[in-house]
């Protein structure tokens, strides 16, 4: 009778595990990225999305640097882009990490809400709706009137992308380049956490106009790497909401542990009482 029941409660313990096989798959069936990818054999190409050059906004603070073969000839100018104190997450444009919240970060251009920037001896240049390419080159073209053969560089001081909800590091980011997707702005951000619905994070984008754009992405489907939203603006907001889970668990690796945790205790305190 008792080598019976011993048996059974084996059979017992192997159906929990089971159980909790099947629990941990669902778990990663959860927070898989890119779902339509097949594990195994021939695998397509995924159609890249289209990138468009950001356009200078009002508002925006640009870096301008102009360099001549005299370097105090244009020093007033490039002063203007000296670092100041800031606080906050800001992103290092030398090795792409994180630096302390007391950053020193590029002053800049502020272009004004005409669309100019005011430049110490080139004077007023209308920069806004120009992409930082062609802003360069009027920058240069204003600059040949004073100085010999000189090369401009155009670059946004402020591309900052807001990252909330259920990522390891919510906060603003100063980004090093134009050319910034959403999967890097969430790989900065720490990735999701275990909680953070992957099938539905928010972007909101701020237009010319002042009114806001949502779009939603689904990470499970690599549609997202084909959206118009894929590159990101300046200014853009990135919310990832919780799911359920959040609610009841503080972990869910923790959960499936203390599952079979209390069922083990379970299953010895019957055998123990049995005796």
């Amino acid at each position: 009778m008792r080598k019976s029941y011993i048996v059974n409660s084996f059979l017992l313990l192997f159906i929990l595990f089971i159980s909790a096989g099947l629990f941990s798959c669902n778990t990663s069936k959860k927070v898989k990225y890119f779902q339509n990818i097949p594990d195994s054999g021939q695998l397509k190409a995924i159609a890249k999305a289209e990138y468009v050059p950001l356009k200078i906004q009002s508002d925006d603070i640009l870096t301008v640097v102009v360099q001549t073969i005299d370097p105090q000839s244009t020093l007033v100018i490039n002063s203007a882009n000296l670092p100041t104190a800031t606080t906050g997450s800001i992103l290092s444009a030398s090795n792409a990490t994180l630096s302390p919240a007391n950053t020193q970060i590029g002053s800049g251009y502020l272009v004004d809400k005409e669309g100019f920037i005011s430049v110490p001896i080139l004077g007023r240049i209308k920069l806004a709706g120009l992409t930082t390419t062609a802003a360069a080159d009027t920058v240069k073209s204003v600059a040949s009137k004073y100085f010999k053969e000189p090369v401009a560089t155009v670059r946004f001081a402020n591309f900052r992308v807001n990252i909330t909800g259920e990522v390891l590091k919510p906060g603003v980011y100063v980004l090093p380049n134009e050319k910034v997707s959403v999967l890097d702005a969430i790989a900065l951000a720490g990735d999701l956490t275990i909680f953070g619905k992957r099938d539905n994070v928010l972007l909101i984008r701020e237009n010319e106009d002042g009114t806001k754009t949502p779009y939603r992405f689904n990470l499970k489907k690599t549609d997202v790497m084909t959206s118009p939203y894929f590159y990101l603006h300046q200014n853009d907001m990135i919310y990832v909401e919780p799911g359920p889970g959040k609610v009841s668990a503080t972990d869910a690796s923790q959960a499936r542990y203390y599952t079979l945790i209390g069922s083990l205790l379970s299953v010895l305190i019957v055998l123990f009482t049995r005796k």
